[in-house]
Parts: structure tokens; sequence; C-alpha cells
């Protein structure tokens, strides 16, 4: 939030489901770790700071995010919420639960994550098919058939 003085105001989560561990993965884990062992946390106990210390504002934010965007080479206009919808395509690609993904995203339910994502979980039929066709279409077990029909 930013008051009209133009102060950053640092506050707590807007929601409650906010407030969540997210698991990194290792070379996220390992890129903060050089990054602190470069820039040390200050007192702030912020990771990411302006060279005072002091909060990165959101205005310096949306500056620093299009220069970045501009140097990767992404397509002009990409917003950072974006990040938001790869991370959660690529848990849906990847098998996730909705559950998991209702979790990671911090929705208030797994309604609000379907109303969202649900066109990105892959259609089940194929699955529902090969499913059915496994158990029925499987050849019965001979010898333990033969043996349970001779006791």
């Amino acid at each position: 939030m930013t008051l009209p003085t133009g102060d950053t105001v640092v506050s707590p989560p807007k929601t409650a489901s906010s407030v969540r561990t997210i698991p990194l993965p290792d070379f996220v884990t390992s890129a903060l770790a050089e990054h602190l062992a470069a820039w040390p946390a200050g007192e702030s106990g912020l990771l990411f700071t302006m060279p005072d210390g002091g909060p990165i504002s959101r205005n310096r934010f949306g500056d620093l995010w299009r220069a970045a965007v501009k140097t990767a080479g992404v397509r002009h206009g990409a917003r950072f919420h974006e990040l938001r919808h790869y991370y959660t395509s690529l848990l849906i690609r990847h098998g996730e639960s909705v559950k998991t993904v209702q979790a990671r995203l911090g929705h208030a339910s797994a309604v609000e994550t379907l109303n969202t994502y649900a066109h990105l979980w892959p259609d089940s039929e194929d699955r529902t098919r090969t499913a059915i066709d496994d158990v029925l279409l499987r050849p019965a077990d001979i010898p333990r058939t033969s043996a349970a029909i001779a006791d």
C-alpha cells in the first residue's frame, strides 16, 4: 500500500490463506543463497531492497520488471502476475491435484481454483478408457484362477 506521501508501507497479506509455505525448487534455493551471500538481508529482513535498504516501491518494481522483460526478450506488456498463471499451468501439466494447486495459490476453495483453471487440466477420456480396458480386458491370472476352481 502506498501512502499519499509516497512512503511504502509493508503490511500483512490480504487474506489468511495468503500466509503459506511454497516449496521452492533447488535452483531457486541456490539462487537465493547466492543473492544473500552477495547482498545479506538488512535490518528490515527484506531480501530485495532499494539501495538504502528500504522496501522496493510498487512503481520502482514496475520499472525493474519492464526492464527485465525487455532484456529477456519477452513480449511487450507481459505482466508480473502472468508468472502466477505460468506456475499454475506447470503444476497442472505435471499432474498436481486441484487441492495442491489450491494450496499453492492460496485460494479459499478448490472451487475458486477450478473456476479459474479447469480448462488447463487434461481431458481424462483417454485415461478412463485405458483404466477400464486394463481391468476388463486383462487376461485372467490362469494359475490362480485354476487353483480357485480346483478347490
